[in-house]
């Protein structure tokens, strides 16, 4: 039973340096535990080896469960529950992470890495699908309370649905119910593994942002077939991580920092020469997924969740009242790890956040942090 209905979204905490749990990431956790989320959500934990994008990214094997355990312990003790977000990069997986080319529904060349994807045999598919079970065992065995399968963002199984970067001929593409397939047989399986009861959550597009690309049609239809295949609740977000990055977060484009950050002499000359064209800025709103969520939430008999742009303590109760069952932030708790208590004792009105992504370039090189002035003792009064 969790003691609230507000969940620490997925954020990339870059605090896994060799791939693995360090005290850092166990910290972190620990913190926003103790302010007073119901649930915290480690990140993105590729599911084999050769699904990163960071050396300082999880991915998930037997070496790691002892430190995951103590995570889990950590989160335990400060009165919350704690879940994993297990996923797979696919075609955007570093090359000099992995040291191999990356896998992908097709051929694809990535802008993101300067690299270009092998398509994915059967044999691929089936020890990638295996890989998301296994995953899932060693998650279950370390304690976690929840597992989020992550088929959003432009991941590899986001990759497989998105008719974008899906170009195959055969039962894993083409029409959508081929392109869902690859999700569909990864969640029905990971099931099987975690038994009837276990909460499995799903993170889904709405809307990948770009020309081809998924849309909110064909979204409703992938959240009802997520729910058959055993999925206990959704989590509709959107955006593609390699192509459109900030449309799943809105606000301003952290470029600046991103520079002063890029250690590479390549990438840094690219970001100085084409960031302003490679990466796309989208103005912020609070609650800016609403109507799309909504659709999702009407489309199943499953509890469906809401993530993006919860500022405040109204914006919460409103989507509680509207039928969400629980509420995913993510900034506003790296931001202030005590967000959620703070607004609970009536110290703060909103969090004041400004959406100025920069803890987002943060993650590439080092751990997630917050670039603004220490100023949360106030509410927010500025645009």
């Amino acid at each position: 039973m969790l003691r609230n209905r507000i969940i620490r979204a997925g954020c990339f905490e870059g605090m896994s340096q060799g791939g693995m749990v360090t005290p850092e990431l166990i910290e972190h956790h620990r913190r926003v535990a103790a302010g007073g989320v119901a649930m915290t959500t480690l990140s993105y934990c590729a599911v084999s080896a050769d699904g990163r994008a960071f050396g300082h990214e999880l991915w998930m094997r037997p070496e790691i469960v002892p430190g995951l355990r103590k995570l889990v312990r950590a989160v335990h003790g400060e009165g919350a529950a704690a879940c994993i977000q297990l996923g797979h990069c696919g075609y955007f997986s570093a090359p000099s992470v992995i040291g191999r080319r990356p896998l992908g529904p097709s051929a694809r060349f990535c802008l993101y890495r300067l690299s270009r994807s092998a398509e994915m045999t059967h044999a691929d598919i089936r020890k990638k699908i295996g890989d998301f079970v296994r995953a899932a065992s060693l998650a279950r065995e370390a304690g976690f309370d929840a597992i989020e399968i992550h088929a959003g963002h432009g991941y590899l199984l986001s990759q497989f649905i998105s008719p974008r970067t899906n170009h195959r001929r055969d039962e894993y593409g083409g029409t959508l119910a081929n392109r869902l397939r690859m999700a569909c047989e990864v969640i029905w399986e990971v099931r099987a593994e975690v038994g009837p009861g276990f909460p499995l959550i799903v993170k889904m597009n709405v809307s990948d942002g770009m020309r081809g690309g998924l849309e909110l049609g064909e979204a409703v239809i992938a959240a009802r077939e997520f729910a058959s295949a055993g999925a206990s609740a959704l989590v509709p977000s959107c955006g593609f991580t390699s192509k459109t990055p900030l449309f799943m977060l809105r606000g301003k484009r952290p470029l600046a920092q991103m520079l002063r950050l890029e250690k590479r002499p390549l990438k840094k000359l690219g970001l100085a020469l084409f960031g302003c064209t490679a990466v796309a800025q989208y103005p912020f709103k609070p609650l800016f997924l609403l109507e799309e969520a909504r659709r999702i939430k009407e489309a199943v008999n499953i509890p469906v969740g809401y993530v993006g742009g919860v500022l405040n303590l109204s914006h919460m109760q409103s989507l509680l009242a509207q039928g969400f069952a629980f509420v995913q932030i993510g900034r506003a708790t790296i931001r202030d790890p005590e967000f959620v208590l703070r607004l609970r004792r009536g110290e703060i009105e909103e969090s004041d956040c400004d959406q100025c992504n920069r803890c987002v370039a943060a993650i590439n090189v080092g751990a997630v942090t917050c670039f603004r002035e220490t100023s949360n003792s106030k509410p927010k009064e500025e645009g």
